[in-house]
């Protein structure tokens, strides 16, 4: 489906330019707001606080989406189930942060069996890992000995968290890295995970929807509180056990 043919707001090339409000996004495709641009960082952190997103598929312009109903996790209620937390407690992983951006943001672009083709191209990779660098975007790992099994990435702004892709290579290592992330954002009082669309393995953790009104009423009240700038690494201190 081709943006112009939509007649959706185009975007200019100074990444200074203000976005369409929300309200106009389109009801189908849901969420679409504009296209065009780029993903320089600053559009990119102007656009999250706004809670709009970028996301398209190689070949096609780049689409901003700002969806309704939001997908979203509310960390202190995250949900752990029974073999999640057996598999974690037998002490196979060992979960970090911000130690390996590049290598999760890379294997959450890789081919899935749902999903041959990905919308983490190569030129989203290099804007979030620009993020990364600036200290607004972060990841958890988890690990078996040397190798990296599992993974999620995403933007921080003030308290507010903005999930954008997790993978795993391992059964649960992507729940588990979800979980640890959650229970450190709560630790850090961060009101809000943003999951932006649902889906039944985010539902089945606690995921709830809610309208564009609740959602950027909670998001412009968070992403103005002071922030954790700067590589979480020396900050995340998972527990060994849940």
């Amino acid at each position: 489906m081709s943006p112009p043919r939509l007649h959706l707001p185009k975007l200019a090339d100074d990444p200074r330019t203000s976005f369409p409000s929300t309200t106009t996004a389109l009801a189908e495709p849901a969420g679409l707001l504009a296209w065009g641009g780029g993903l320089e960082t600053e559009r990119l952190l102007a656009a999250y606080r706004q809670g709009i997103f970028p996301w398209y598929s190689t070949g096609d312009p780049i689409l901003w989406w700002s969806p309704s109903p939001r997908c979203v996790l509310f960390p202190k209620r995250v949900h752990v189930s029974r073999r999640t937390r057996r598999r974690f407690n037998k002490g196979e992983f060992r979960v970090a942060a911000d130690t390996a951006f590049d290598a999760v943001i890379r294997a959450c672009a890789e081919p899935r069996k749902d999903q041959p083709d990905t919308w983490i191209t190569l030129e989203m990779q290099q804007a979030y890992s620009a993020l990364h660098a600036a200290g607004y975007a972060h990841c958890v790992e988890v690990w078996r000995d040397s190798g990296l099994v599992g993974g999620i990435y995403g933007i921080a702004l003030g308290r507010m968290f903005f999930g954008e892709s997790m993978f795993s290579r391992e059964s649960d290592t992507s729940k588990i890295a979800l979980i640890a992330l959650c229970q450190h954002l709560h630790a850090w009082d961060f009101g809000l995970l943003d999951c932006q669309v649902p889906n039944p393995h985010l539902m089945s953790m606690g995921a709830k929807r809610i309208d564009r009104q609740e959602f950027e009423a909670r998001l412009h009240q968070l992403v103005v509180q002071p922030g954790l700038p700067g590589p979480w690494t020396s900050l995340l201190k998972v527990k060994q056990r849940w």
